[in-house]
């Protein structure tokens, strides 16, 4: 594997962590690999080669007890605290997802952000989709990558350098949280007064891999989960976390479609004009996003995935309740299919 031994590599480590992603893991880690030598992946189950493969390629491995319930956050954390334990002087740490793949520049670009001012703890760019074109999913998961601010933001990803030192300070991620774990992280970082800042640069390629509605639905509705999860922990606070999501989310997706078809006989069926809601809303969208310089078949996608994504994410929402009123533990919501081809080539033929 292609190793650096620059300056930046020295000061920087960098954490992995999937399951059975194939030749996505291959390219993630030779990526890294590009940037440091200080790499940690962590496996969670895998029962392809993953193991066998990041031992080959020179990174360190941790593999999780599945016994106990995954999430990525818990993840990250055996990661970090590995990477801590074998290079105790590093000073940030890249942080990124198995389907993921740094690009050329990105790491030292973010490392001179962290540099250039102590108060900024984590350094966020732009991801982009690896394969847009295969299916209208991957459009949509490349449009919301788009869609954050340039600057100051309350929000990052899994594809995230940190200052090591801040990170440990606040605990790294909540275990706990099983999705929108990087929302709920950064609560905490910026209520001790930490800066999380995006810059105009892209830093890596993800390979969401959706080709059926189903992954988005239940993409949606994880991210529904998440809104009420993270909501329930920080909702109270200054920077009121997920607050306005949560909202939208009852009233579109429980409260217009429950009261249109429970009002539909009295009314004779009137109120089920209300349905009529989420296209003209989903047209609303798209118009407003392609005159902010969006091509016109990003900005329908994108417009018919925010209209209609409500619905799915209100089950999230109640599987979020449900669970809380019977005491149990949040469990992973999974979307994406495992890559189980050989480790030898790429499924995509690229």
């Amino acid at each position: 594997m292609v190793q650096t031994s620059s300056p930046v590599s020295e000061r920087i480590g960098a954490v992995a962590i999937g399951r059975n992603e194939g030749e996505r893991l291959r390219r993630c880690l030779i990526a890294l690999a590009r940037e440091t030598s200080r790499i940690v992946y962590v496996d969670s189950g895998s029962d392809d080669a993953s193991v066998e493969l990041a031992r080959s390629l020179g990174a360190e491995v941790v593999e999780l007890d599945m016994s106990i319930p995954f999430t990525a956050a818990r993840a990250r954390n055996a990661g970090f605290e590995h990477l801590r334990r074998r290079w105790p002087e590093t000073s940030y740490v890249q942080f990124v997802d198995g389907d993921m793949e740094v690009l050329p520049g990105w790491v030292a670009t973010a490392a001179a952000v962290l540099d250039s001012d102590p108060s900024i703890v984590a350094v966020c760019g732009w991801r982009r989709e690896r394969h847009p074109e295969q299916s209208i999913y991957n459009r949509i998961c490349d449009m919301e990558w788009r869609m954050g601010p340039v600057g100051e933001t309350a929000n990052f990803g899994g594809d995230v350098m940190f200052r090591a030192d801040a990170l440990a300070v606040v605990g790294g991620y909540d275990p706990g949280v099983i999705a929108a774990e990087d929302d709920e992280l950064g609560v905490r970082l910026r209520d001790r007064g930490g800066r999380l800042v995006r810059i105009d640069h892209e830093s890596t390629l993800h390979d969401a891999d959706m080709h059926h509605f189903l992954q988005w639905w239940t993409r949606a509705k994880r991210c529904g989960h998440a809104f009420a999860q993270v909501r329930g922990m920080h909702g109270d606070g200054p920077q009121a976390k997920f607050v306005d999501e949560y909202r939208r989310t009852l009233l579109y997706g429980a409260a217009l479609p429950t009261g249109a078809i429970a009002l539909a006989l009295p009314t004779f069926g009137l109120s089920t004009m209300a349905f009529w809601f989420y296209p003209l809303n989903a047209v609303r969208i798209a118009v407003r996003t392609h005159r902010e310089g969006h091509r016109w078949a990003d900005a329908l996608a994108w417009g018919a995935s925010c209209a209609f994504s409500p619905i799915p994410q209100a089950l999230g929402v109640g599987k979020f309740v449900i669970d809380r009123l019977r005491s149990r533990a949040p469990e992973i919501i999974e979307y994406k299919r495992p890559n189980n081809r050989p480790q030898g080539g790429d499924r995509n033929g690229a």
